[in-house]
C-alpha cells in the first residue's frame, strides 16, 4: 500500500459519511447491504461509495466481506497452570508508511514492546495507561524504543506528530488472548476441552461478553455480532 493511500484513508476516519457507512455496515451484522441499497439509504453516489468502503478496509475496521477484524478475544478465566512460555517470541510494533503496523499487539504482564520505525518522517509514540507507566517517546528513522509493560491493561498508543495513527498495546496476564484476523476469524491453541467465558473488545465497538462450549474431540465454532453503541 503506498503511502498517501494510508494516509488518505486513515486521515478520512474523520469524515462523517465515513463513520455513516461504517455504523450502517456493523448495524446490518453479517448479511450486510447491497452497495446500491447502502448509497440509497445514505444517498451516497456510487464512485463515492466505493471510495469509502476501501477506506473501511484499509483501516482495519472491517474486511471486503464486512468481518470485523482487529478485535480482541480472551479467555476470563484460564484453565488451570496455563501462563505464557518462557521463550516468547519477541514483540516488535513498526510506523511504516505513517501507520502502526500490526495495529495491535499482545504482550505478557512484565514483557516489552520494541516500537520501531521504518519511515524517513519523525514520529513519535505517546501513551497515558492508567496501570502501567506513561510514555511520551521522539522517534527518528531506525530507532528502536524498548517499552516494559508491567500490568494487564488494554494501552493506546499514538504518534502526536501524526493525528490519525493510532495503535494498541493488549498487556496480557496469560496467553489465551487472540486478535481477529482480516475474515473476522480468531484460535486458540492447545485449549482444553470445558466451559469458557470470552471477552470481545474493539476499539470503536467496545466489549462484549460470550460463552462457548470447547469439546473432547474438534473445534468449537464462535460467532459473536456486535453492534455500534
Amino acid at each position: 500500500m503506498k503511502h498517501a493511500d494510508v494516509v488518505g484513508a486513515l486521515g478520512a476516519l474523520a469524515q462523517g459519511t465515513l463513520l455513516a457507512v461504517y455504523r450502517l455496515l456493523v448495524m446490518r451484522g453479517p448479511e450486510g447491504f447491497a452497495a446500491g441499497e447502502i448509497g440509497e439509504k445514505l444517498e451516497i453516489p456510487g464512485p463515492t461509495l466505493s471510495f469509502h468502503l476501501k477506506q473501511l478496509v484499509q483501516a482495519g475496521l472491517v474486511s471486503a466481506r464486512k468481518e470485523i477484524m482487529n478485535a480482541v478475544v480472551w479467555i476470563d478465566i484460564p484453565p488451570p497452570g496455563m501462563t505464557w512460555p518462557a521463550n516468547a517470541e519477541k514483540v516488535t510494533m513498526d510506523q511504516r508508511g505513517c501507520v502502526f503496523v500490526p495495529r495491535i499487539v499482545i504482550v505478557p504482564v512484565g514483557g516489552t514492546v520494541d516500537f520501531l520505525n521504518s519511515d524517513r518522517l519523525l514520529h513519535n509514540i505517546h501513551s497515558t495507561p492508567k496501570l502501567n507507566v506513561a510514555f511520551n517517546r521522539t522517534q527518528p528513522k531506525d530507532r528502536t524504543i524498548p517499552v516494559t509493560f508491567a500490568k494487564p491493561e488494554i494501552v493506546r498508543v499514538d504518534c502526536d506528530l501524526h493525528s490519525w495513527m493510532t495503535a494498541w498495546v493488549v498487556v496480557a496476564p496469560h496467553p489465551y488472548y487472540a486478535v481477529t484476523k482480516g475474515d473476522g476469524q480468531f484460535s486458540f491453541d492447545s485449549l482444553p476441552p470445558g466451559s469458557y467465558r470470552l471477552q470481545i473488545w474493539h476499539e470503536r465497538l467496545g466489549t462484549v461478553p460470550a460463552e462457548v462450549k470447547v469439546p473432547e474431540n474438534g473445534n468449537a465454532a464462535l460467532t459473536v455480532e456486535m453492534k455500534v453503541r
